[in-house]
């Protein structure tokens, strides 16, 4: 159909417009063989010339020739504002075909180009070439201009003048979020870290157009390309599976899997997950972005996995919260059933400013753990505003989660609870940044809902909470920094401060108020002096009943797990992670060496000794006394190994092998915390757009 309807309009144009109306151009543009032509007459002279010259040049393959094709090959154009001919798409049921007309474009000398308002203006054509070639003196051709008052005319052909333009990674430069993945973000870590930049780098997800300016996205990707011919190997080893591209428009489209299969050997449990996922990504103009995904899954976990994912169920029936990802449903007689989705719309008004509203999770930090907001919990609502300028990077977050323990839940709802945070990324200079975090927890008493006072961007939430009541909001403030010791090696680190009495921090009495922790961490890129192995070491140590409030329902947690570190509180804990990649083929090593302490949760001990983010206050061990790892003082030990290949690296679909090895050992056996030791492997194909969190 689409060819005859060419070949009809060929029959009254050799070209037509695709995008403007000739009515707005005051002079078409210009071949040097029509330059002592007069104005009105220059639109049949550049189409004289133009298909002269297409005739004279075009060799028409021997292929089609020999299988007496008779029909068109579409070719749109734009002539630019410099007066060069641009192909933008080719239509033609040979390769052959559009592999000519692509090389006899090519050949077009540089014209005059268009103008309006007096000044040089891109127009773009459609060119229907007709097969076999007819010379211009054998056609006649008529061309009339369509006036702004009857452009009802031009409607006709309105469904047919829509062209799927070739996508060209629209979104490497888009305002849409980089999905956050440990090992993705580790291969432009380096980039975006180096020494005089104005990078900021602790506000994650990144969006593709603040990174782009360090890393091509599209350069190291066309290292990886498999530059297959075929429609099937371009969409399965480096291309999206659907694009669709407008002039101000673009979208992908991509189905995904998250497929698991292993065994936990201690427990002797055949583990999988079972992910199908259906994924968007966009822009409509150039300032707003969309991005979203839809999971549905099932799975079977290791043992201390599906035990933790248990102890934390929401009220209602459902036998547990999956960790990371959400409320699960049972599914057969062991499994669970977890369905999500996530996404986020992106706005940038100006270079200054990005406004997003989504449901999903965010980073602040510089470590593998951040101990002000991970994306460690299930994802939330959230509206986020980022405004950059000279060289500060301020970060306003809102976000609304649930308190889902059956004590709070009413009427079969969950209790709703809201976070309002502020953060501050200031470069000092070309090497340190420092960072000030502050925020807000707060509930719906007294039936006031999203309290507008924190709607301020500005204003210090810490006298909102005094104007509000004391007890009414949880307030925490934070620092970070990060020292760039030369191009490969950074130094970063965080403190929080719970609850801020000067007197407790500082006295020295073990006062359970001393709710503070902090982080220290180094990053070695192109470690010993092998390209694209990177180090990385950290130690986070966070004090009982940080993060937890004497109103529970204050406390810095969502749906049963912690906002910040995935240990909650009353821990200390070393990290080192080893990552490589060399082309498609990667490498991960992770080791946790931790000392934590637990509640006893027996007859004999009832007591909150912090460790918990969920614990009732008023039933702490202590006032004063207090020290790291109180109660039942547990060794863990958590070795992690992930080998794998990249698929697609345009997907992030990867195939992998894994192996943990997870020993944990308590001062005292009780009925939740007891000594087991694990030893899971896995082999697995998934769509790489998310953290998985093993290691707790």
């Amino acid at each position: 159909m689409k060819q005859v309807i060419f070949l009809i309009t060929f029959c009254f144009s050799i070209v037509s417009f695709a995008q403007v109306t000739l009515a707005n151009y005051e002079k078409y543009p210009v071949f040097e063989e029509c330059v002592k032509e007069d104005v009105d007459a220059l639109e049949s002279c550049f189409k004289t010339t133009l298909q002269s010259f297409i005739f004279k040049n075009f060799k028409v393959p021997e292929k089609v020739v020999q299988e007496n094709y008779k029909g068109n090959v579409n070719v749109l154009f734009e002539v630019d504002k410099e007066g060069g001919f641009k192909i933008l798409y080719i239509d033609g049921i040979y390769e052959e075909l559009k592999d000519e007309a692509r090389r006899v474009f090519e050949m077009l000398p540089q014209v005059s180009p268009a103008t309006y308002n007096g000044a040089p203006t891109y127009v773009q054509f459609t060119l229907p070439i007709a097969i076999p070639l007819i010379a211009p003196g054998e056609n006649i051709i008529t061309s009339k201009a369509i006036e702004e008052n009857d452009s009802r005319v031009a409607l006709v052909n309105e469904y047919d003048d829509i062209k799927n333009l070739p996508y060209n990674n629209e979104e490497y430069t888009s305002n849409i979020n980089i999905p956050l993945s440990h090992h993705n973000y580790s291969l432009f870590d380096a980039a975006i870290n180096r020494i005089g930049l104005n990078s900021h780098t602790a506000q994650k997800p990144y969006i593709y157009s603040e990174v782009n300016k360090y890393y091509d996205f599209e350069a190291a990707n066309k290292l990886l390309s498999k530059n297959k011919k075929s429609w099937f190997g371009r969409k399965f080893w480096d291309e999206h599976l659907v694009t669709i591209k407008g002039k101000d428009y673009w979208i992908t489209l991509d189905v995904g899997v998250d497929l698991q299969a292993g065994k936990d050997f201690d427990a002797d449990i055949d583990t999988y997950n079972n992910t199908r996922l259906v994924y968007t990504q966009g822009a409509i103009g150039k300032k707003l972005g969309f991005f979203g995904v839809i999971y549905e899954s099932q799975g079977r976990f290791a043992d201390y996995f599906n035990r933790y994912a248990e102890s934390i169920r929401p009220a209602g029936g459902n036998p547990a919260i999956i960790p990371g990802r959400g409320i699960a449903k049972g599914f057969k007689t062991d499994s669970y059933d977890y369905p999500i989705a996530t996404g986020h719309i992106s706005y940038t008004p100006s270079k200054y400013f990005n406004v997003q509203l989504g449901h999903g999770k965010t980073f602040l930090g510089d470590g593998y753990r951040s101990l002000l907001t991970s994306d460690n919990s299930s994802p939330y609502p959230f509206f986020k505003i980022n405004t950059t300028f000279w060289k500060l990077k301020y970060t306003n977050t809102w976000m609304s989660l649930r308190d889902v323990r059956p004590e709070v839940t009413e009427s079969g709802s969950f209790r709703t609870k809201y976070i309002a945070n502020h953060y501050l990324s200031y470069n000092i200079t070309k090497r340190l940044n420092i960072g000030l975090f502050e925020s807000v927890v707060w509930q719906n008493d007294n039936d006031r809902g999203f309290d507008v006072n924190y709607l301020n961007p500005i204003i210090f939430y810490r006298a909102i909470e005094f104007s509000t009541g004391s007890r009414g909001g949880n307030a925490l403030i934070g620092l970070s920094a990060k020292y760039k010791v030369n191009n490969r090696i950074n130094a970063y680190g965080q403190l929080i401060i719970d609850e801020f009495s000067s007197s407790d921090v500082f006295g020295g009495n073990g006062s359970y108020k001393n709710k503070t922790g902090y982080q220290l961490g180094l990053k070695y890129y192109d470690a010993f002096g092998l390209k694209n192995l990177y180090l990385q070491t950290e130690y986070n140590r966070v004090r009982p009943y940080t993060y937890s409030h004497n109103s529970v329902i204050l406390n810095y947690g969502h749906n049963n797990q912690s906002l910040a570190h995935t240990l909650g509180a009353n821990f200390s804990e070393f990290i080192a992670i080893a990552r490589y990649q060399k082309g498609r083929l990667y490498g991960d090593a992770k080791v946790i060496i931790a000392k934590r302490g637990f509640e006893f949760n027996t007859d004999e001990d009832s007591k909150f000794y912090g460790s918990d983010i969920y614990g009732t206050e008023d039933d702490r061990v202590s006032e004063n006394g207090n020290t790291l790892a109180q109660g039942n003082t547990t060794d863990f030990f958590h070795a992690e190994l992930q080998a794998g290949y990249v698929i697609n690296p345009a997907t992030n679909l990867k195939i992998y092998g894994s192996f943990i090895y997870r020993d944990f050992n308590p001062m005292v056996n009780t009925q939740t915390v007891y000594e087991n030791q694990t030893s899971w492997i896995n082999f697995g194909i998934r769509t790489d757009l998310f953290n998985w969190y093993y290691d707790f």
